[in-house]
């Protein structure tokens, strides 16, 4: 038990740079806490099949940190929970290794039926603030799920789950469209370049690209009405795309 509890304090030196002594660890962080009231009472207790008192000590858990953690769900070694206000653990919820979850994360189920309904996170997940992954799913090793995300799917190993729904961005993809990004040479609408969900980058670039043949068709069939060619048709088509009004919608 001890071992585990200098594993834990030492997790949090690791990971959060305002941590000072070992002493503040364990007076000041209620991750902390949560996690050993969980795993040397709570969780004990409802694993030795008393149930009744697991949830109520659970509960009073939760009144003291913030974290809601169900005596059911299964944890590993050297998770760390920053902050950790507003935290929720459903019961069949199982979280890997080294995993980081911040304040406002749910593991929840989408489901009333009895069985496994919570979420599995893999070795080394990183959840960010406000994540919410809800079902019966996996998230592989490795993966991160953005601030305020909502995860009803499986995340690959080392994908990044960003927006609402998830949508998921596996590395291959991450250089895939930077690749494109670079060859389009074009800036999205109102997007800085480190605008952290890449689906809105890639959907903007093919914006900037759609306007810029728009504008080169428009010159295009204005030399062609210049030397007697109809092209009422093809300007009827090109007049009735606008892509600023796409970017308002998207921004």
């Amino acid at each position: 038990m001890f071992d585990r509890l200098r594993e834990d304090i030492a997790v949090v030196f690791e990971r959060d740079p305002a941590a000072r002594t070992s002493w503040e660890v364990l007076t000041c962080y209620p991750g902390l806490h949560a996690l050993v009231w969980h795993r040397a009472v709570s969780n004990r207790l409802w694993r030795g099949g008393a149930r009744w008192l697991a949830r109520w000590l659970s509960h009073w858990g939760r009144w003291l940190t913030g974290i809601e953690i169900h005596p059911g769900a299964t944890i590993g070694r050297r998770v760390f929970i920053d902050h950790g206000m507003g935290v929720v653990i459903g019961e069949t919820a199982e979280i890997g290794d080294d995993c980081t979850l911040y304040h406002g994360v749910t593991l929840g189920g989408t489901s009333w039926k009895a069985g496994k309904r919570h979420p599995t996170l893999g070795r080394a997940v990183v959840l960010g603030a406000g994540a919410k992954v809800l079902g019966p799913i996996l998230v592989g090793d490795g993966a991160k799920v953005g601030s305020n995300a909502v995860v009803v799917r499986d995340v690959p190993a080392g994908a990044t789950a960003v927006g609402i729904p998830a949508r998921i961005l596996t590395g291959d993809d991450a250089v895939r469209r930077e690749a494109q990004a670079a060859r389009i040479g074009f800036s999205a609408y109102g997007i800085g370049a480190d605008m952290n969900d890449p689906m809105v980058q890639a959907i903007h670039s093919l914006l900037d690209h759609a306007a810029a043949t728009d504008e080169r068709m428009q010159k295009l069939i204005e030399h062609l009405q210049q030397e007697g060619v109809d092209c009422s048709d093809a300007k009827a088509t090109a007049d009735s795309f606008d892509p600023a009004q796409l970017t308002r919608l998207l921004d």
